[in-house]
């Protein structure tokens, strides 16, 4: 038998993972180029605000995504350290993140390392944990111009090359995760 205090605790660890994996989603949907998985992560009332590229409803940013996307050859979001607090079926968090790109502009790419944050605003609806409010923080980048990645790099012979899109080897890899679910 479980104390109340220990239901409480239990209850406030489901929900703080149910969160991080949420934050998690949101960072493969971004890799990914999965937008029908993205669209899964916001409430419908969301609001998305991604600094010059979009302030507003999320799921307007979301329809933008392959536009603002296009140029992009990598996207890499790593969540490093995570901070939660939770007030009933609301909650708030501080997600620090490093987000890489390489971005094409014609023929040249650059890189651009970015160390920042995502201020958000979940709310469980329906048993659900969903994004009602991110905001995008930037603490730092490091710019790289022209690329210096190499994926043909002796080192990487025989790997597998992640993609953006359903060309990504993890699709075919992989038979549990599914393109557009979460």
């Amino acid at each position: 038998m479980t104390s109340p205090s220990l239901e409480r605790q239990l209850c406030e660890l489901l929900d703080k993972q149910a969160l991080y994996e949420l934050v998690c989603a949101y960072c493969n949907a971004a890799d990914r180029h999965d937008h029908d998985k993205m669209r899964t992560l916001y409430h419908a009332d969301a609001i998305d605000d991604h600094g010059h590229y979009s302030k507003g409803p999320a799921q307007e940013f979301i329809a933008r995504l392959p536009q603002i996307q296009a140029a992009m050859e990598i996207l890499h979001h790593n969540v490093t350290t995570v901070n939660f607090k939770l007030d009933g079926d609301k909650a708030e968090g501080e997600v620090y993140i490093i987000a890489f790109h390489k971005v094409r502009e014609g023929e040249r790419s650059f890189d651009m390392l970015i160390g920042g944050r995502y201020f958000d605003k979940y709310e469980k609806r329906d048993g659900v944990w969903k994004f009602s409010h991110r905001a995008i923080v930037a603490d730092w980048a490091y710019p790289q111009d022209p690329s210096a990645v190499r994926l043909d790099h002796p080192m990487l012979s025989g790997a597998y090359i992640g993609k953006p899109g359903p060309v990504d080897p993890s699709y075919s890899f992989f038979s549990m995760f599914r393109r557009g679910e979460r």
